[in-house]
């Protein structure tokens, strides 16, 4: 099975995948090599730091081995077709876990695979840090009857996010300015997923309406990597999106506040509320590691 989005897995899948993943944190070393004798191809075309970390790590403490290749190893579509590097690739390892510019690159590579594909970033959507950011709200609430509020850019983290939680049935609330709200397909297929499970889907440029007794606040960068957008506009226009202390008295009391990191500490989040004790970012990052592993052990055991 490839994952190229969240929606790839059914809500009982992710439930599944969730429930694995507490399992494999507490018994992180202890745990079968169910992975053992398989190998990886980690593909990336941008730089990374914890999706980079997290799944060779976790391909490693189940047994596996991964064969890492940046961009400068790897060329998607130029030098060789994405589909004979798919063709090729696939008859070597047992899995593909790609960070792509383009997501429709993506598409083609799973078409051509023979291997499971999984998406481990691209310009529309981030699936598996969606898993991780899941599982720490089940850990930090207990329960996934929540308002999560997402504010700042509709980038491929807020589609992946609005996905994720419209398929478990938790309310989602995105704030963004004007002109950078996330992806209207990926939108209205989220509402229909919310209709199935009565929740919310709601889509708006008030920071302070998204806010307003929020059990969960969720903000990423302004700028994406590679993004092509002013910073000098994105400056303008996104300061009422920061999450700051200011912002957090509309929330819950013990609202949590989440950041799939690397963050711009000063623009879409002040140090105090990334630093202070509402703040879950750390853990939401360890669990990368463990949501990962839980997913490959979906996959392949």
């Amino acid at each position: 099975m490839h994952i190229l989005d969240i929606d790839d897995l059914s809500r009982e899948e992710i439930l599944k995948i969730i429930d694995k993943a507490f399992y494999f944190k507490e018994h992180r070393k202890e745990h079968e090599k169910f992975l053992k004798d398989k190998s990886f191809a980690l593909i990336f075309e941008k730089p990374s730091t914890r999706t980079r970390i997290s799944f060779d790590l976790a391909i490693y403490e189940s047994g596996g081995h991964s064969i890492i290749m940046n961009q400068n190893e790897i060329h998607l579509g130029k030098k060789e077709s994405i589909k004979d590097t798919a063709r090729v690739i696939s008859r070597y390892v047992d899995g593909i876990i790609a960070r792509v510019n383009r997501h429709s690159d993506l598409e083609e590579m799973a078409k051509y695979s023979d291997v499971p594909v999984i998406n481990a970033l691209s310009n529309l959507s981030h699936p598996c840090q969606i898993l991780a950011d899941l599982m720490t709200i089940k850990e930090h609430k207990k329960s996934f009857e929540v308002k999560v509020a997402y504010l700042g850019d509709g980038n491929n983290v807020c589609n992946s996010l609005i996905l994720g939680c419209s398929i478990l049935g938790i309310d989602i609330y995105v704030a963004t300015p004007k002109g950078y709200e996330p992806n209207s397909g990926i939108v209205l297929k989220a509402k229909k997923f919310a209709e199935e499970n009565d929740s919310v889907v709601l889509i708006t440029n008030d920071p302070k309406e998204v806010a307003k007794d929020a059990d969960v606040i969720y903000t990423d960068v302004w700028l994406s990597m590679g993004d092509k957008k002013d910073l000098e506009e994105i400056k303008k226009i996104f300061p009422p999106y920061q999450v700051n202390s200011k912002l957090l008295e509309l929330a819950k009391e013990d609202v949590i506040v989440m950041h799939c990191l690397p963050a711009s500490r000063g623009m879409e989040i002040t140090d105090d509320v990334i630093d202070g004790d509402r703040s879950v970012v750390y853990d939401q990052a360890e669990n990368r590691l463990h949501a990962q592993k839980a997913l490959l052990y979906h996959i392949y055991k």
